[in-house]
């Protein structure tokens, strides 16, 4: 189902996606972002589904359906950086920190930061071409939220 997706992610030189290719793509990268640390939970995927609606404009059916089929997507694709590699793409670079914070919601959705987790936002940023400085400010404004 996702083998043509995958392929256009793999090229060298990918075409910039369609919105909704662009939200599946965003959508896949939150949920490794909370699966990075082993412990994919309810409240992550509450999460993330309220970052799609909120995002997206989505119903909650919507919302579900789309997380759902993120997760599909992120169990058979190849890594992360292709998947930076899409949003950096599809996403103008002044909306990029909205992103980095919509990751951030994700971390912080379970109450903990976990080492995996922070070493992959770290990754993530940097690949966005996000500053550690920036990544670090859209956390607290997470946190304070």
């Amino acid at each position: 189902m996702f083998a043509d997706f995958i392929k256009r992610l793999t090229q060298p030189d990918p075409a910039p996606l369609a919105d909704t290719d662009a939200r599946l793509a965003l959508t896949a990268l939150l949920v490794r972002v909370a699966r990075s640390d082993n412990d994919y939970d309810a409240g992550e995927m509450r999460r993330i589904e309220e970052i799609a609606r909120d995002r997206y404009g989505l119903t909650p059916e919507q919302a579900a359906a789309l997380r759902a089929e993120a997760e599909a997507l992120e169990a058979q694709a190849p890594d992360t950086v292709r998947f930076t590699r899409a949003i950096k793409e599809a996403v103008p670079y002044e909306n990029r920190l909205g992103v980095i914070e919509a990751l951030w919601k994700v971390v912080l959705a379970d109450g903990t930061r976990a080492d995996e987790e922070d070493a992959l936002l770290r990754l993530v940023a940097s690949l966005l071409g996000v500053e550690d400085k920036d990544s670090a400010m859209a956390r607290q404004r997470v946190a304070a939220q």
